[in-house]
């Protein structure tokens, strides 16, 4: 069996705190749709551009006629062990989906839920120092957040940016025939699960990183086309 490559400094494993990782601990679809099934229909607004009708990766509200603001959040729970990692890896998943939308991200907001009597303190530390590095590439600051004591580790952004409202890209605006542009290679998932299971070596893990924390920057210069 091969050695997984990027284990925690510390005794305690984030992965084995816990009960799933990345978007493997995402409520199924499915079971999702039950979940809103009953809910009362919201009230239209003019200025509401995407909503939750067409599953796309963000929130667009028109600000103008120049401007639109692209709203997500993301969070989950570690697929890695190594702190930076983890943080590193949450918070590109997050600003990803402003470039999904053909949005430039312009500040994010730090959603950290951790088992304070379980991690010691510089291993939260660490997991924070993550996700500002990514968003220090990204040219955003994290201007704040909010924080519980969880069981198990949760880190996130709330991400913000801004497109022009005629740039937009959407689910529904897909058509037959179209181009598919990948902004990191598919298989990610594949590579966490392996990693899991204490089958993925150093060059696997590097693979696995190196995807899950490249931003997909090209995003608002392709809807520019």
């Amino acid at each position: 069996m091969a050695e997984s490559g990027g284990a925690a400094e510390g005794p305690v494993r984030l992965t084995s705190l816990a009960h799933g990782g990345g978007c493997g601990c995402k409520i199924a679809p499915g079971v999702l749709q039950q979940i809103l099934a009953g809910a009362p229909a919201s009230a239209p607004f003019a200025s509401l551009m995407v909503g939750t009708e067409t599953s796309d990766d963000a929130a667009v509200w028109r600000l103008n006629d120049e401007q639109a603001l692209v709203a997500t959040t993301d969070f989950f729970m570690p697929m890695v062990d190594d702190p930076r990692d983890f943080g590193r890896i949450a918070a590109a998943n997050a600003l990803s989906d402003v470039y999904a939308m053909g949005g430039r991200p312009i500040l994010a907001l730090a959603v950290v839920g951790m088992p304070i009597n379980v991690l010691p303190v510089e291993t939260i530390r660490r997991i924070l120092a993550g996700g500002s590095e990514i968003c220090a590439e990204a040219g955003i600051p994290i201007a704040g957040g909010h924080s519980i004591d969880s069981p198990e580790p949760i880190y996130g952004l709330v991400a913000l940016g801004l497109v022009h409202p005629d740039r937009v890209m959407t689910n529904r605006a897909a058509r037959a025939g179209d181009q598919l542009i990948l902004g990191k290679a598919l298989g990610v998932g594949v590579l966490s699960a392996a990693f899991k299971q204490g089958r993925l070596d150093s060059a696997g893990y590097a693979a696995l990183v190196g995807s899950a924390t490249r931003l997909n920057t090209p995003g608002p210069d392709l809807a520019a086309l």
